[in-house]
């Protein structure tokens, strides 16, 4: 868990297969509001972006990502569960080494204590606003 006033450095993997993408869904309880957003998570000392993206697929899902390519950095400034927040996202996109990742629904995980999930979403329901895609700039990968 990060601490308040705490500027996050997270990297972020898009994988996707022709119309949809495989994406994390979370949930914030101020705004009760549910939203989706790229699989990764945070960069620890000592580990590159590159690094940290391949550990966090291989934590939350045990998967072995491939064709891993650098897209670009942005900033984000947000507010979850009545928090502010600030981040560094380092944002690749890559694919699954194993097919059966391809053929699965979703994916269930563990992140930080809670529960979560992954599942494949097709990206007309981020742009057409059905689904909130957060930050809202990863519109632009999709």
């Amino acid at each position: 868990m990060h601490k308040p006033g705490e500027i996050r450095v997270l990297a972020l993997g898009i994988v996707r297969q022709g119309d949809r993408v495989f994406i994390s869904e979370g949930y914030d309880p101020a705004k009760q509001q549910t939203f989706y957003r790229a699989l990764g998570g945070g960069v620890e000392f000592g580990e590159t972006s590159l690094e940290a993206l391949k550990r966090e697929f291989q934590e939350e899902l045990q998967a072995e990502i491939k064709n891993i390519k650098y897209l670009d950095c942005q900033e984000n400034l947000f507010a979850f569960n009545g928090q502010p927040g600030h981040e560094i996202l380092f944002i690749y996109e890559c694919n699954f080494v194993d097919p059966k990742f391809y053929q699965i629904a979703e994916v269930a995980f563990m992140e930080e204590k809670r529960k979560k999930r992954a599942l494949w979403i097709e990206c007309d329901r981020f742009k057409s606003g059905e689904l909130k895609l957060v930050p809202e700039q990863f519109l632009e990968y999709l």
